[in-house]
């Protein structure tokens, strides 16, 4: 017996898996542009999270830093010519280390928001003021005259002074980080909170081993 054959249902049957296929390829795909949407949101979202609105405040903390910066970087740097002890020598070889990396990270934070990038002078930060270039000291800085009271010493007697004006230096760079966190809307930036919060803690222990470091010199002690 010969079977019948009924054209019209096949086409249908074929019309109906094809509309299906078509259907979950378009739902796939709205999907995947939603899901690249949202990606795209939550890292645009992200990223205006990252760059919070920067202040005054903030611009002048890593322009003033960066000239704080170079001057322990240069206070430092006398250490093997000044017949300083190993000791010292360890804590200076660390102070330029991480000091170095962090003015050409402020430099860059700044020349990133289009603001004036000061040089890193160990004399202070350079202001124009009334038509005139004044260099200023920032908190604990040394003056000219300490510094080369520093420059003069040799041995325990540099190992002495650098250990003192190092320890005022450290403090004035927490008083300035003290100073940025005390300004109305500073440190919002991820960036500038995340640098004043690493002065604040590293210098703070610096301070209490230098000042241990300090003792032992003045009672004779070798380190």
């Amino acid at each position: 017996m010969t079977r019948s054959r009924h054209p019209s249902r096949t086409a249908a049957v074929l019309f109906a898996g094809l509309t299906l296929l078509a259907t979950a390829l378009s739902s796939a795909q709205s999907q995947n542009a939603r899901s690249q949407s949202d990606l795209a949101a939550i890292a645009k979202a992200r990223e205006d999270s990252a760059r919070r609105p920067y202040t005054a405040a903030d611009v002048h903390f890593m322009s003033g830093m960066i000239g704080h910066h170079a001057q322990a970087i240069l206070m430092a740097g006398w250490a093997p010519s000044h017949g300083a002890s190993p000791s010292v020598r360890v804590l200076c070889d660390r102070i330029i280390n991480a000091q170095r990396d962090e003015i050409a990270t402020m430099q860059q934070w700044l020349r990133d928001r289009q603001q004036p990038v000061p040089d890193a002078n160990p004399m202070g930060m350079t202001m124009k003021m009334n038509g005139m270039e004044h260099t200023m000291l920032m908190p604990g800085m040394l003056t000219e005259e300490q510094l080369k009271q520093l420059d003069a010493a040799r041995g325990k007697e540099f190992d002495r002074l650098f250990l003192t004006f190092m320890i005022q230096h450290h403090k004035g760079a927490v008083q300035m980080v003290k100073e940025l966190f005390g300004s109305y809307g500073a440190a919002q930036d991820d960036m500038v909170f995340k640098f004043a919060s690493d002065v604040q803690v590293d210098q703070t222990t610096e301070i209490a081993r230098m000042e241990r470091m300090l003792v032992a010199v003045n009672l004779g002690l070798e380190q």
